[in-house]
């Protein structure tokens, strides 16, 4: 049953006017780049946001940002926090409850590039530190708010996937091991929550210029590969439309416009996402979107059966 203590409209108020209309979302990794991007799209789309990142300076830019977006009454609260802290995500789920801002929608965004290099030559505390922020950490957060969620009957949990969770990333090992974590235990959380009215998938944002781009580039073609640098080289010059549409699928995720689609890995930049309440049914009990082992016969040979 919905918590009649709310101070936001109902989600179904969704179904007929903005899209996130009475959902409140979390969105972490809120203080730059395309988490900066999704708190604004969500905004714009009737939520209340909560923002979430470490820098309290780049926190309050967002909160400026997000407010003059801000639709019907919604409002905007920002918490410098450092997820990667013992009880940082219980201590949140409290303050939230406590502030009537329990989210509806949970956005898992922060997230690092961590050591670069061979893995074997990585600093093995970096490695470690940095899985545990691209996967413990929102792991821990999707924990916390998740009784709420199931309590109040609907909610949704977004998990940013990225390079590595489809295919191997060399001296990338802390990030796309993470990645793909998060991919397959959205698989798995979905199976779990199924009939409780909440949904998890995840979101292969595309190719973009952010800090993580950054981050390449200094480790240079010698640390991160040539292929890996050329390409950061190119988006550091720009990619708009990329983040755009990535906090689009974002707010669609959020929103009732997605209800019954669950355990999907989902890629903004090539998938029909607009279109896939149109294919609810198919979806259901597939394994398209979904991570998959292939086996001989599934490339058209003739070999690998069983004897």
């Amino acid at each position: 049953m919905a918590d009649r203590n709310r101070t936001s409209l109902a989600p179904a108020a969704s179904l007929t006017g903005p899209a996130c209309a009475g959902v409140t979302a979390l969105v972490t990794g809120a203080s730059r780049g395309l988490g900066r991007e999704i708190a604004v799209a969500l905004a714009a789309a009737g939520a209340s946001v909560v923002l979430v990142a470490r820098s309290e300076a780049d926190l309050e830019a967002t909160r400026r940002r997000v407010e003059p977006h801000l639709v019907g009454g919604a409002r905007v609260r920002a918490f410098p926090l450092d997820l990667s802290e013992e009880g940082a995500a219980a201590g949140l789920s409290r303050q939230l409850e406590q502030d009537r801002l329990a989210p509806d929608a949970l956005v898992n965004n922060a997230a690092v590039q961590g050591p670069i290099g061979p893995f074997w030559e990585n600093d093995w505390r970096e490695w470690v530190d940095s899985f545990h922020l691209n996967a413990i950490s929102p792991l821990q957060l999707t924990r916390a708010f998740l009784p709420g969620m199931i309590r109040r009957g609907w909610g949704k949990v977004v998990f940013l996937s990225g390079g590595g969770a489809t295919g191997p990333r060399p001296r990338f090992t802390a990030y796309g091991a993470a990645k793909t974590l998060l991919v397959r235990f959205s698989e798995t959380l979905s199976a779990e929550l199924e009939g409780t009215g909440v949904e998890a998938n995840a979101v292969a944002p595309g190719a973009m210029g952010s800090a993580m781009t950054d981050a390449i580039l200094a480790a240079g073609p010698a640390g991160a590969g040539e292929r890996e640098f050329a390409s950061a080289k190119k988006l550091a010059q720009g990619t708009e439309a990329a983040v755009s549409r990535a906090a689009a699928l974002c707010v669609f995720l959020c929103s009732h416009r997605s209800d019954g689609i669950s355990g999907r890995l989902i890629s903004a930049a090539w998938d029909p996402w607009e279109s896939l309440p149109e294919h609810r049914e198919e979806l259901a009990g597939s394994d398209i979107y979904a991570l998959r082992r292939i086996v001989p016969k599934d490339r058209g040979m003739g070999w690998g059966e069983p004897g």
